[in-house]
């Protein structure tokens, strides 16, 4: 049992509330304190942590982050902004589903109001978990999240697609065992269309994410009429930006230029933003 505070507990209900709204909403997803206040400013309505996006900050490569390090970085994006924030737990941050009880307690302690968990191993030789081990994983999630004093939200992702297995049968059929195990969100990064988005969110009766910013050509509209109740970028903005400090230093190093400056974020509209959080 955690004790919320009012805060928290009003930024749970809101994140449920944008779940049961009759349009989509995009969840935009931060990497550190700046990009969650730059995000809070330009008016999206709810954050949610990239894993993949902090382990490049630090440096790293995805999944290269451990549980400490992502519950910190959390904790630092929910102190940036007044919005709801839900967490990329990666896959749970143990072996055991006592393990991803416990990393759904401490996302709780950080002042987070839901957080995802994956059906991934982390093994190249064998990347997805066994439907019954997800489900047992998914089960322990819900059931910590359950003992709270304010509505965390888990999201369960089964990550066929994302991980080269583009297996839709499968995929539904992992996330059917995980709405009924009990995920308020289901979630299958990397569908490759708009047949197997439809396809997904006719097949579960559980808000449905969607993530966008890679190969899939939809506009939020185009995913609310799918079925879609959520969409996310995951690392998509934070590599945006990683490729924008490429082509910087690819200009000034082959051209001897700065032409880039132009696109830059004005110095004092930066400073504004950061100051004051709209």
């Amino acid at each position: 049992m955690s004790n919320a505070t009012a805060d928290q507990r009003r930024k749970a209900e809101e994140f449920r509330a944008l779940h049961a709204a009759d349009r989509p909403f995009v969840v935009a997803n931060p990497w550190d304190a700046g990009t969650a206040r730059v995000l809070t400013g330009l008016g999206f309505s709810a954050l949610a942590t990239t894993g993949a996006g902090f382990a490049y900050s630090l440096g790293r490569p995805d999944g290269r982050a451990g549980r400490e390090e992502i519950l910190g970085n959390a904790a630092a994006i929910v102190g940036a902004t007044h919005l709801p924030v839900s967490a990329d737990l990666e896959s749970g941050f143990g072996e055991t589903p006592d393990d991803v009880a416990e990393t759904v307690r401490l996302a709780a302690r950080a002042g987070l109001v839901g957080g995802s968990v994956e059906d991934s191993t982390g093994r190249a030789d064998d990347p997805i978990r066994t439907l019954e081990e997800a489900v047992e994983r998914v089960a322990a999630a819900v059931a910590a999240a359950r003992e709270l004093d304010f509505p965390f939200m888990v999201t369960a992702r089964a990550e066929n697609f994302f991980l080269g297995r583009p297996d839709l049968p499968d995929t539904i059929r992992r996330l059917r065992a995980y709405e009924e195990a009990g995920a308020d969100v289901l979630y299958a990064p990397a569908l490759p269309d708009a047949s197997a988005v439809r396809a997904v969110c006719s097949s579960v009766g559980r808000p449905v994410n969607v993530l966008m910013g890679g190969a899939l050509r939809l506009s939020v509209a185009e995913l609310g009429e799918l079925g879609v109740r959520r969409v996310s970028v995951g690392s998509a903005m934070s590599r945006a930006a990683f490729g924008a400090l490429v082509r910087a230093a690819e200009e000034i190093r082959d051209q001897g230029t700065f032409a880039f400056g132009a696109d830059a974020l004005p110095y004092a509209d930066l400073n504004r933003i950061l100051d004051t959080g709209e």
